[in-house]
């Protein structure tokens, strides 16, 4: 892995966000999407504190700084992006959408994880968010695929992905560690033919046959 100074990751993120919105027109959308950065700590923090019961079982964020710094730092990381979903009127905090272990070549595949928090959640801020960050990662980072990995009873993860356009592939047992066990995930995932984007040329990385 290539090591890169974390300020500089952050700043390359948040350039590539201004010009993937930079190129959207659509004057109705509701959020807007940024890096998650050092600054965000006491509302990222008062949120996940407020937004227990809401995640839990599903996933589990960072509770005190401590673990803040720690979670800002992996993605930091050149294969790892976290993105804040932010009302486009206040720049208040709806959610998140982390894209995990970004595989280039022949895979060109992200893995998704997210979280509303309140008091957004409800109002279909996720549903717009999650929309932009996959049109982002297909447009802009030049990602051929993404996936999400959810557990069968959370109904309200599989709705969202249902609804931007994603496909159920499986089920997976024991798949991954979460909340004390290792838990059945089914897998989801969405393609950039599925979905109408613009044009792009293939990421430098993807071999040309």
């Amino acid at each position: 892995m290539i090591q890169n100074d974390g300020a500089q990751v952050v700043g390359q993120t948040a350039a590539a966000i201004e010009a993937f919105l930079a190129g959207r027109t659509d004057g109705s959308r509701r959020v807007t999407l940024r890096p998650l950065s050092s600054r965000d700590q006491s509302e990222f923090l008062e949120l996940v504190g407020t937004s227990v019961d809401l995640h839990r079982p599903w996933m589990s964020l960072p509770f005190t700084p401590q673990e803040f710094q720690a979670y800002l730092t992996r993605y930091e990381q050149p294969d790892e992006e976290s993105l804040l979903i932010c009302v486009r009127d206040t720049g208040a905090i709806a959610g998140m959408v982390n894209i995990n272990s970004i595989i280039r070549g022949r895979f060109q595949c992200g893995s998704l994880a997210y979280a509303a928090f309140p008091p957004a959640a409800g109002q279909g801020y996720m549903s717009e968010g999650l929309d932009l960050v996959v049109r982002y990662a297909f447009e802009q980072l030049r990602l051929h695929r993404l996936e999400a990995q959810i557990q069968p009873e959370n109904h309200a993860s599989l709705n969202l992905v249902r609804r931007i356009g994603f496909r159920k592939e499986g089920y997976s047992p024991e798949f991954l560690f979460v909340d004390g066990a290792w838990r059945g995930h089914e897998r989801w995932a969405i393609t950039s033919s599925m979905i109408e984007i613009a044009p792009t040329d293939p990421h430098p990385t993807l071999p040309e046959r």
